[in-house]
Formats: structure tokens, sequence, C-alpha cells
């Protein structure tokens, strides 16, 4: 989702772009090198520059927060995802802002709400479910 920070006016980049201005982000190791390896991706060429995506991906590492993630989790159907999970209960998150089914059908986790861009952008303040 937080790709779409990218995509000026689809609902998930709304919604990054609400929450940031509320609340600061999140990130492991892990979480930001997905991310590094997502936004290198060849497909995003013709809709954002390389260059955009790097600025995007510098910025957004200054700005969150780092967590040293030491939970593990083996629940999220798409193993991948548990990542995501790990980082949000070792850093205390209050929400996990999501498109991703597998993740969406396990809210709350440990009492974390996960919810849908939409979602996120109906809260009277995106930052507190």
């Amino acid at each position: 989702m937080l790709i779409s920070r990218l995509v000026p006016k689809s609902t998930a980049g709304l919604a990054v772009r609400s929450l940031m201005n509320l609340a600061q982000p999140l990130v492991s190791e892990d979480t930001l090198s997905d991310l590094a390896a997502t936004l290198s991706r060849s497909k995003f060429d013709p809709y954002v520059s390389r260059e955009d995506r790097q600025s995007f991906f510098e910025l957004f590492a200054r700005v969150s927060e780092w967590v040293a993630v030491t939970s593990t989790f083996r629940v999220c159907r798409d193993t991948k995802d548990n990542m995501f999970l790990e980082l949000a209960v070792d850093g205390k998150a209050d929400l996990i802002v999501t498109g991703d089914k597998d993740l969406l059908e396990l809210t709350p986790f440990q009492g974390i709400a996960i919810i849908t861009p939409a979602a996120a952008l109906a809260l009277p303040d995106p930052a507190v479910p």
C-alpha cells in the first residue's frame, strides 16, 4: 500500500498521505529491504520514474521510526507478510493499513486493528483506530 503514495488520486495514496501527516510510520530492516526491492521493479517504470521512487524511499526511511524486531510469527497465509505483523507488535502499533487480504483477515492481531485504506480515510482521526 505504501507505494500507492506515488499514485496521487488513488484511495490508498490518499490514505498514506493522510496517515503520514498524523502518525510516524514504523520500519524494520526487513520491511525497508522489501520496500527497496519492490520499488526497484521495472513494472513501475511507466508510472513513476526511478528517481522519484528513490527519493520517496530515502524520505520514507528518514521519517520512519526504526524498530528492532524480535518477535516471530507464522500466522499469515502469505509467509512474507508475517514481517509486518512482527513490526507492528514490536513497534507497539495501533493500526496496520493494508489492502492485503491475507493480513486483513487477521484483524485484530494481538490488539492491533488491520484496516483497508478506505476505512483509514473514514476514521475521524486516522492515527487512532
